[in-house]
């Protein structure tokens, strides 16, 4: 009898309303959470946001090559790279591209600023 009553006592417990206070204070991406372009939430897959904001340098450079017209030896030299690293950076944020939409590569670039 003692376990019938236990779960009868869990049950009602259940339908009580978690009271808990939430304070809405955004982050750098935006002023709140109901604002925030990102489809991933920082908190909640902290490596996802590390990885890709570590791009936005990345997608700074591909978008100087392309509304420049930057040569790959003009970037490498203008951003202090080598030759190579510019390939990489192009390879990467072409990969990048297809896991983002153009507004989350958007917030990525600009907090590389």
């Amino acid at each position: 009898m003692y376990g019938v009553n236990a779960v009868a006592a869990n049950k009602h417990r259940s339908r009580e309303p978690i009271v808990d206070h939430y304070e809405d204070t955004g982050c750098e991406v935006a002023r709140t959470c109901l604002e925030c372009p990102l489809s991933r939430c920082k908190f909640d897959d902290m490596a996802w946001f590390i990885t890709y904001r570590r791009l936005g340098n990345d997608f700074r450079i591909v978008a100087a090559i392309h509304s420049e017209g930057l040569t790959i030896k003009e970037a490498a030299q203008r951003f202090s790279v080598n030759r190579r690293t510019i390939f990489r950076i192009l390879n990467r944020s072409r990969r990048a591209m297809l896991e983002l939409t153009p507004e989350e590569a958007a917030v990525f670039a600009s907090l590389a600023a």
